[in-house]
């Protein structure tokens, strides 16, 4: 067994040096099948290869022996597997490229918290009957977005999300609620998860034109409009799309649907702000996602740019459209306007504690009273 020489591995910021075991950790894996089309044909041109993760690399799940509570075996046993795992996620980690994760994170101070099961079941304003929850924690980061996106805090809901695919899933089906014959309108860019919206939702669907900078295409936005003009509009917005990055012109969106004749008691715009969401405010003459302007919700991911060690996401729609989706549950004491039913209550600690650390305030204020200079000098950083 090949051991190397040791290795310095920075995680979470801190220098750590350790002999490192190639082969405790790379373990030979067989060729994945190539999973073929329903035609036989490659899709797209692409081969599609089945992941790696097969039954015969997994772990086993095996129950102790009888025994095990003396011998001691199976605790050893997960010690070892936990120690080879925790081996491979920082070889990895050291190398992680690819994906817009912020990877620069500590959150020790939160381990504490990990022996409870914290669940904000229900609405985030409407305390239930599940005692062990952040629902302050939650509702202050909303405050945060909803202060950075301008609107008050009486006339938006949110809440947080367990990631940017169920905040699309969410403000996709306000608009459908709201306008229920209304098609659905996105570039051919836009992420998977707001076609598959459209699939779960039985939408009629636009997949729209982009340019060549992979923002849409306003020009065939408004063909498609005036092709379905009896019919109200919903609009999937892209603020940063997931290969070219590209931002769809909110401006010009709202100037093509007021042109094609849609007032705005006739569209819904939904705005996918997953990967650029929380840089473009800071960003010096980037164009402003606002509730000021006639749009019905953001999202953003809070796994993203924040840094939060399991995946999330922030979610925030108008007050006035969540009635249309909501319903009170009585076994719970609240009311149901989510996606999810109960929901991770761990991330909204992470989320307001990155927020109070980052943002340079260091305690409530900067939820109460605004966003202070280190969270920009961290965006321009980047």
């Amino acid at each position: 067994m090949e051991v190397v020489d040791a290795v310095s591995v920075h995680f979470n910021g801190k220098a750590e040096v350790e002999d490192f075991d190639i082969s405790a950790v790379v373990q030979p894996e067989p060729l994945p099948p190539i999973a073929a089309a329903e035609n036989g044909d490659k899709r797209n041109g692409r081969e599609i290869v089945l992941g790696k993760n097969v039954h015969t690399t997994c772990l086993e799940v095996t129950e102790p022996e009888a025994n095990d509570e003396f011998t001691g075996d199976k605790e050893a046993y997960m010690a070892s597997v936990l120690a080879r795992y925790r081996k491979n996620l920082m070889e990895r980690t050291k190398y992680h490229l690819g994906y817009p994760y912020n990877l620069d994170f500590d959150y020790g101070a939160l381990g504490q918290l990990q022996h409870f099961s914290i669940n904000n079941l229900g609405d985030p304003f409407i305390e239930s009957n599940y005692g062990v929850h952040s629902r302050q924690f939650e509702v202050g980061v909303l405050d945060w977005f909803a202060r950075l996106w301008e609107i008050e805090k009486n006339e938006y809901w949110g809440y947080i999300t367990n990631c940017g695919t169920e905040g699309n899933l969410h403000g996709i089906l306000v608009g459908r609620e709201v306008f229920p014959d209304g098609v659905l309108y996105a570039s051919r860019e836009s992420h998977y998860s707001v076609f598959k919206a459209a699939r779960m939702y039985r939408m009629d669907c636009e997949k729209v034109d982009c340019l060549i900078s992979g923002e849409i295409d306003c020009a065939d936005f408004k063909a498609k409009l005036l092709a379905n003009k009896d019919k109200p509009a919903i609009i999937n917005v892209n603020i940063g799309t997931t290969v070219k990055g590209a931002v769809d012109d909110l401006d010009l969106v709202i100037q093509t649907l007021e042109e094609s004749g849609f007032s705005q008691d006739r569209f819904y715009i939904h705005c996918d702000g997953a990967l650029f969401g929380l840089m473009m405010p800071f960003v010096k003459r980037a164009p402003k996602v606002t509730f000021k302007k006639p749009i019905g919700s953001v999202s953003v991911s809070g796994h993203k740019f924040v840094g939060c060690p399991m995946p999330c996401g922030v979610q925030i729609t108008r007050m006035e459209h969540i009635d249309v989706l909501s319903s009170n549950v009585e076994y719970l004491a609240s009311r149901d306007a989510t996606i999810m039913g109960s929901r991770n209550g761990h991330a909204p600690i992470f989320l307001w504690s990155f927020m109070v650390i980052r943002a340079g305030c260091g305690n409530w204020a900067l939820i109460s009273y605004g966003i202070s200079g280190s969270f920009k000098t961290t965006i321009s950083s980047c």
